[in-house]
């Protein structure tokens, strides 16, 4: 059972590692080439709900990925110059965003018991252990609450 603040979400590895870090959340599918900055981790697609956002150092929950087989290019390069994710959680398992996760090199999962991106919120910490299968989330205090 959940703790107050805390929820735990079991799926499966994609890529293996453990990282934790603040969570960036959304539910438009991201597109690399043409989508992201490489260099800064920043969203640059124009309609996108996060448009001038950076994933940087974060962890990137997402439904999965769009555009070219080029996709998985751009988050190698977001990895080459320091500005990948430090994990990514997405909904639906494709090639293009199965190859990115592994040229990202970072812990990534799929096929999760509740929907991360019901679950998750931008600002909350997660910590993600793709070893195991499991993703610890704590809620950030929001209104003086948590």
């Amino acid at each position: 059972m959940d703790a107050p603040n805390k929820i735990v979400l079991r799926g499966r590895k994609v890529v293996g590692g453990v990282a934790e870090g603040e969570a960036i959340v959304t539910k438009d599918t991201v597109s690399g080439w043409g989508g992201i900055d490489s260099t800064t981790g920043t969203i640059i697609e124009r309609r996108h709900e996060l448009v001038g956002q950076s994933f940087k150092d974060k962890v990137l929950v997402f439904p999965g990925a769009k555009g070219s087989s080029g996709y998985s290019h751009f988050f190698h390069l977001a990895r080459v110059y320091g500005a990948a994710p430090k994990a990514q959680l997405f909904n639906k398992m494709t090639t293009k965003v199965a190859l990115g996760a592994v040229v990202t090199r970072v812990p990534a999962m799929t096929d999760f018991d509740r929907d991360p991106l019901e679950m998750i919120e931008t600002g909350d910490w997660v910590k993600v252990d793709a070893d195991r299968g499991v993703v610890e989330v704590t809620k950030r205090a929001r209104g003086g609450r948590q």
